[in-house]
């Protein structure tokens, strides 16, 4: 049964939040929350019921917003300041205008210009900074430490910036073991501590089961034995054990331990780019994804038409699921994080577009409808069922 379950939607212009009270059925929008902030990604702690959204850029800075009243008010903890602090302390007059003089100088001022992903594990509140940068709260997003050790591994002189720059996108942790986490850069790859990250190992090997449709040859793309370093996004499969699945600029790929090794399990899609993926919380083989045409060729759905593929077996067969997706003349994008499933029964499954459209399945992908239009760019889309 599906009772309560609130869509997170991080945009360009703030977080939105899509309220369903009565089993999925309708949807209220509140928002923008955030001061109009570019909100790059938005997740809620089921143990807490706080929200914590996290983002900025040049001209705000880097910070994360927390609410613990389910979005009413929120708070900011800046990490670093941005150009606008700078403005107000030169001009009085735009101060005034603004109604607020410049913010303190934040911890972290002059080392990173965004923040782009959270995560949380063990009760330790992760965020993800542009240049790479790994930072840990252990008081509910009030103050920041660095995670010095990923941030000094020996591989940081190789690591080189994707489309977006230098991004740590992508958290994962591991509800059975605080010490387990795993990050995305784009490009550097794969990393992962099982110390609470004291120490980080890269995790971009191709399985001895490889295609040989993998031979890349610069930083970027990995070379030879290992798989692309501009790695998409990445998820937990649940239930135990270290299965993880992939998306990464090179195709779509299954790990069972953890990230040592990586097996392609691209075939049967339309191609090999993409951004997000997801996996069913209540079985481990069932994942979607949102094919793109192409990294060169528009970054839309091949064909102009939108269709979610969906693996019931792990990867090894997909499915085109197109019911009530645009199917003619469609050429949006969903970025990175723009997807996400729910704990309700039978599993939902929502994704945004960079046109301002939300998108939700109460079947597991098998319908789609349209429950959000017209919000600004959707960064991400993360879910809190109750």
């Amino acid at each position: 049964m599906a009772g309560a379950v609130t869509v997170l939607a991080g945009t360009t212009k703030g977080v939105f939040l899509l309220r369903s009270q009565d089993g999925r059925q309708g949807w209220q929008v509140s928002g923008p929350h955030c001061d109009g902030w570019n909100i790059n990604h938005v997740i809620g702690d089921p143990a807490t019921g706080a929200l914590y959204a996290a983002g900025g850029g040049e001209f705000h800075g880097a910070g994360v917003w927390r609410s613990t009243d389910g979005g009413e008010t929120w708070v900011l903890s800046l990490l670093a300041n941005g150009i606008m602090d700078a403005m107000l302390a030169e001009n009085p007059g735009m101060a005034e205008y603004m109604g607020r003089g410049p913010m303190p100088d934040a911890p972290f001022k002059g080392r990173i210009s965004a923040l782009w992903s959270l995560g949380l594990s063990g009760g330790v509140l992760y965020a993800g900074a542009k240049p790479a940068t790994l930072f840990a709260s252990r008081d509910g997003g009030e103050s920041w430490e660095e995670v010095e050790a990923l941030s000094n591994h020996p591989s940081r002189p190789e690591w080189e910036p994707g489309g977006a720059g230098l991004v740590l996108h992508t958290i994962v942790g591991d509800p059975a073991d605080a010490g387990k986490l795993w990050v995305g850069i784009s490009a550097a790859g794969v990393f992962a501590t099982e110390d609470g990250g004291q120490s980080w190992e890269r995790r971009n090997r191709l399985s001895n089961e490889g295609d040989g449709q993998h031979d890349h040859h610069d930083h970027s793309h990995g070379e030879g034995h290992e798989l692309g370093f501009c790695v998409h996004n990445m998820v937990r499969a649940p239930g135990g054990g270290d299965l993880m699945y992939q998306q990464n600029h090179h195709g779509v790929f299954r790990s069972p331990d953890g990230g040592r090794s990586w097996h392609p399990i691209t075939a049967g899609l339309p191609s090999d780019f993409g951004f997000p993926i997801a996996v069913d919380p209540s079985d481990a083989r069932r994942l979607w994804t949102f094919p793109l045409n192409g990294d060169t060729k528009g970054r839309y759905p091949p064909g102009a038409s939108a269709a979610v593929y969906r693996s019931e077996d792990g990867g090894e067969s997909w499915q085109a699921m197109t019911d009530g997706l645009p199917v003619k003349d469609c050429f949006f994008t969903v970025l990175r994080q723009a997807m996400a499933v729910d704990r309700a029964s039978p599993t939902g499954v929502y994704f945004g577009t960079n046109s301002g459209s939300v998108f939700a399945s109460c079947d597991q992908g098998a319908h789609w409808d349209e429950i959000a239009r017209h919000l600004p760019t959707v960064l991400s889309v993360e879910t809190v069922t109750a």
